[in-house]
């Protein structure tokens, strides 16, 4: 089984990106964030007649979140369980599902904006919704994974120059301690370092030429508890999709199971 994740960054002006990666790339469940439209707006029926069943949390605004499966896709639950609000909303950036006997999570955490910020400060509190959320799944006999856009970078050599970070968020040490309380419950970083490159960031800005010159950030993320991990084959960052006019600033990340 290939499971993937991608934050592509508007799925209505990626759609044909997307089918063309899932036939090329053979991805049998995918986990999609930042969609920027809204459940209506969800091209589900082109996901349809290329196999896929689609679960949506999407309000047509900054976020939204999915999980594609062409192996089955039962269980469906939208939104954290006790998730916080901003500004009064529950935004839309976490869906579950069980797809082929494997539970997953696409989430797409906040981005915090600045440390101090109101944001922020919902970003932590959003992190540990998640950890309360998953942590039975976590702690299971299942294989099961969080995959998604975390927006924050595990560790200093995540990022391409953590003295460009002083100060910033996605690299603090609260971030990364909310990632840490993630982890013991059950969860580990089944993507190793390093893959094929030296550094195998997700994302580039796309200013300042960062995708050319690699000055990236390792901030999406699959988490897999013992079974999950145990099962993987292979895991890779699909760097080719970065590349050629609109490209989202992410590229998937492909993880291969054999759950036998």
């Amino acid at each position: 089984m290939r499971i993937a994740t991608w934050n592509i960054n508007s799925i209505t002006v990626r759609v044909d990106r997307l089918l063309a990666w899932l036939e090329r790339s053979g991805t049998d469940v995918l986990c999609l964030q930042e969609l920027k439209c809204d459940e209506a707006a969800f091209p589900a029926e082109r996901l349809r007649e290329a196999g896929y069943e689609a679960a949506v949390n999407a309000d047509g605004r900054w976020n939204g979140v999915a999980v594609l499966s062409r192996v089955g896709l039962e269980e469906v639950e939208s939104g954290l369980r006790g998730g916080p609000e901003f500004d009064g909303k529950a935004e839309p950036r976490a869906v579950g599902a069980t797809c082929g006997g494997v539970r997953v999570w696409s989430v797409y955490v906040p981005n915090g904006r600045e440390v101090g910020h109101p944001h922020f400060a919902y970003k932590l509190r959003w992190l540990a919704a998640l950890r309360d959320t998953v942590a039975g799944d976590a702690a299971g006999a299942r294989p099961f994974a969080v995959l998604g856009d975390f927006n924050v970078a595990p560790a200093d050599e995540d990022v391409h120059d953590i003295t460009q970070f002083e100060g910033a968020t996605h690299v603090t040490d609260v971030e990364r301690a909310a990632l840490a309380a993630l982890r013991e419950t059950g969860l580990s970083d089944v993507v190793p370092r390093p893959l094929k490159y030296e550094h195998p960031y997700t994302y580039w800005d796309y200013r300042q030429l960062c995708f050319p010159k690699n000055r990236g950030m390792r901030i999406d993320l699959v988490y897999g508890n013992g079974a999950f991990a145990g099962a993987v084959k292979d895991a890779y960052v699909d760097r080719e999709e970065r590349k050629g006019k609109g490209a989202s600033d992410h590229a998937p990340v492909v993880v291969d199971l054999d759950p036998s």
